[in-house]
C-alpha cells in the first residue's frame, strides 16, 4: 500500500537546552526551520496547527505557511486545523488560494471545531452557537470550494448571491480534510460534504478507530460519493534508541498533557500511563524502528492514506525536535515504506 507520510506541529513555545522558555518570535522561527528541514528529508505534509493562548506560538497558521513556502520544493503545506467554526470561511479559502499561488500548488487546508475554545470569546462569538457556527461555515466552505460564483444563505451570516471569491485555485482545487476527533456525526459529515477525513488518535490504541473508517466508507456510498482518503495524525518523538525518546519526550510530553489536562477536568498522567500509552496506545515515541512498526500497524489496520506525526511536544528543545525530524524522514519513512511493501 502506498503511504505519505507527514508531520504536524502546534508551534508550542519551547525552551532552550537549559530548559529556558524562548520567546513566541523564536518558536515560530524555529518552526520554519523545522519545516524546511522535512522537505529536505522527503517527507509529503507539513502541518502547523492554530492556537489562541500563551503556550502555542502560531495563532496565524497560513502566514507562517507562506514563509516556509518560500523556502521550500516540493513538501505539501496546510493546517492541523484550521479552527473553522471562529473564522470566516471566504477569509479562510482566500488566504490558501493565495497559499496556494505561492506554493506552486502546495496548500491543503484542514478544517475542524478545534478541541480549544479560547477563539470564541477572542472574536466574539458564543459558545452556545458552535455546533451550528461550524455546520452553517462548513457548507459555506464547500459551496466555495468548487470554484463557482457562490449563491448561499444561512442564519448566522448574511446571504451570498452569485459571488465570486478570488483568487481562484490555480489548477484544480483546494485540497481540503476535514479533522475529526472520533465522533460518527463528524465523520458522517465529512462524507456528506464529500471531503477526504483526518482521525485525530492522540490515546488508545490507535485501532479502536477502524469502526470509524467503516462508517465513513459506508456513508460515502451513502451518499453516492466514490472513496476518498483517510489520514491519521498522532503525537510522538524519535531518538536513537527507545530509553532515549522515552526520557526525552516524558517532562515535557507529561507537562504538556496535565496543564491542558486540568483544564479538562483530567487526572494528571502517571510515568505507568505513559509508557502503557508508548507501548500500547497512539504515542510513537522510541527509535526508528519502534515507530516505523507502530505507524506500519496502523496503516494497515486503518487502511489510511496518510500519517501524520505531531512531532511537538510542549517545551521540547529545537535541537531535539530537529533530531526527531531527520530520523523520521531519513529511517522511518523508508522503513513503514519497507514494511507496508511485505
Amino acid at each position: 500500500m502506498d503511504l505519505e507520510l507527514g508531520l504536524d506541529t502546534f508551534g508550542d513555545v519551547t525552551a532552550d537546552a537549559d530548559g529556558a522558555r524562548l520567546s513566541h518570535a523564536e518558536s515560530i522561527r524555529n518552526v520554519v526551520e523545522q519545516a524546511v528541514l522535512a522537505d529536505e528529508v522527503g517527507l509529503d505534509f507539513f502541518g502547523v496547527g492554530e492556537h489562541h493562548r500563551d503556550d502555542f506560538a502560531i495563532s496565524a497558521p497560513e502566514v507562517v505557511l507562506a514563509a516556509i513556502a518560500s523556502r521550500t520544493k516540493r513538501i505539501h503545506l496546510g493546517t492541523a486545523v484550521t479552527v473553522l467554526s471562529s473564522d470566516d470561511p471566504i477569509r479562510v479559502f482566500e488566504r490558501f488560494a493565495t497559499l496556494d499561488a505561492l506554493s506552486h500548488g502546495r496548500a491543503e487546508v484542514i478544517l475542524g471545531r478545534g478541541s480549544f475554545t479560547e477563539s470564541f470569546p477572542l472574536f466574539g462569538l458564543d459558545l452556545a452557537d458552535y455546533q451550528q457556527l461550524f455546520e452553517e461555515k462548513l457548507d459555506l466552505f464547500a459551496d466555495v470550494i468548487t470554484g463557482n460564483p457562490v449563491t448561499w444563505s444561512g442564519q448566522l451570516r448574511p446571504p451570498l448571491m452569485d459571488q465570486s471569491v478570488y483568487p481562484p485555485i490555480e489548477h484544480g482545487t483546494l485540497t481540503t480534510w476535514i479533522g475529526v476527533g472520533g465522533t460518527p456525526e463528524s465523520v458522517v459529515r465529512a462524507a456528506k460534504y464529500g471531503l477526504p477525513l483526518v482521525l485525530a488518535i492522540i490515546g488508545g490504541d490507535p485501532l479502536r478507530f477502524a469502526p470509524f473508517v467503516e462508517l465513513y466508507h459506508r456513508a460515502l456510498g451513502q451518499f453516492g460519493r466514490e472513496i476518498l482518503p483517510v489520514a491519521a495524525h498522532s503525537p510522538g518523538h524519535i531518538a536513537a534508541t527507545d530509553e532515549q525518546a522515552l526520557e526525552e519526550l516524558y517532562p515535557h510530553f507529561k507537562a504538556n498533557r496535565d496543564r491542558i489536562g486540568a483544564e479538562r477536568g483530567w487526572p494528571p498522567m502517571t510515568r505507568a500511563d505513559y509508557e502503557r500509552e508508548a507501548r500500547d496506545g497512539a504515542l510513537c515515541a522510541g527509535s526508528p524502528e519502534t515507530v516505523a512498526q507502530k505507524i506500519a500497524r496502523t496503516a494497515r489496520g486503518l487502511g489510511i492514506a496518510r500519517f501524520d506525526l505531531k512531532y511537538s511536544n510542549g517545551t521540547m528543545p529545537h535541537e531535539q525536535l530537529m533530531t526527531s525530524i531527520r530520523l523520521f524522514g531519513r529511517e522511518v519513512a523508508p522503513r513503514v515504506r519497507e514494511l507496508l511493501a511485505d
